[in-house]
């Protein structure tokens, strides 16, 4: 069986536009053999919940999300969701609400509307610029990988050489939920509810969070997002 490469090389051709890609037992005290031991209060250990920071069900069409139609594609709110469409081979394009956070947990679902299963699309946070940012992405033929751009570079995989495979992902025009974790230098990232893997970065420590979808060879990748909910970790 050939197990397809991707490698970064394919972001050579990485697209800015505008402001779609602008716009994380006590111890008892015995001193007297006479004194009566009253029994332990047990205290139950609670964990905070997590606080919702951001959330957008793209209902609202003023909610923040740019919109641009243009050569490259068009990125934008569409029936009730918001949809990344990439009309250019090796291509990327994003969008970020205008939001700034540190440590986050983002969700997001995710279907593939059109376009070949050899894309990318996920999630992007601390997103500083144009020209730095985390983007987290799988693609719809099964492989995941994590990303940065920084100092105006391409976008480069963190931790591997090249795009990894996992089971977790639903391949072709199937539903994904995604789950991206920005903790201090940790990255991690969850589909469909397991844990894929995760990586250790430092480069960026906060910013906005986004959208990010993309062309390998074959143009037309058509990525549609809903339940974005961005909480405290």
């Amino acid at each position: 069986m050939r197990i397809k490469l991707k490698l970064t090389v394919f972001f050579c051709m990485l697209l800015i536009t505008g402001l779609a890609c602008e716009t994380l037992s006590p111890n008892e005290d015995a001193t007297s053999e006479s004194r009566t031991l009253e029994p332990a209060t047990q205290t139950e250990e609670v964990t905070p919940e997590s606080t919702s920071l951001f959330e957008d069900d793209f209902s609202n069409q003023n909610s923040g999300w740019p919109v641009t139609n243009d050569a490259s594609g068009f990125n934008g709110y569409n029936q009730g969701n918001y949809r990344i469409f990439v009309t250019q081979p090796n291509l990327v394009l994003w969008a970020t609400p205008g939001q700034n956070f540190t440590n986050v947990s983002i969700e997001v679902q995710t279907t593939k509307l059109g376009g070949d299963d050899d894309n990318q699309f996920g999630v992007i946070c601390r997103h500083t610029d144009l020209n730095n940012l985390y983007a987290i992405m799988i693609s719809s033929d099964g492989y995941y990988g994590f990303f940065k751009k920084i100092n105006n570079s391409d976008l480069t995989l963190i931790g591997s050489e090249q795009m990894n495979i996992s089971d977790a992902i639903n391949q072709g025009d199937a539903a994904n939920q995604l789950r991206v974790d920005c903790i201090g230098i940790d990255l991690a990232l969850y589909v469909n509810d397991t844990l894929v893997d995760q990586v250790q970065d430092s480069d960026l420590t906060s910013g906005d969070i986004g959208l990010i979808a993309g062309t390998f060879d074959i143009p037309g990748t058509d990525i549609q997002f809903d339940n974005f909910v961005v909480t405290n970790p």
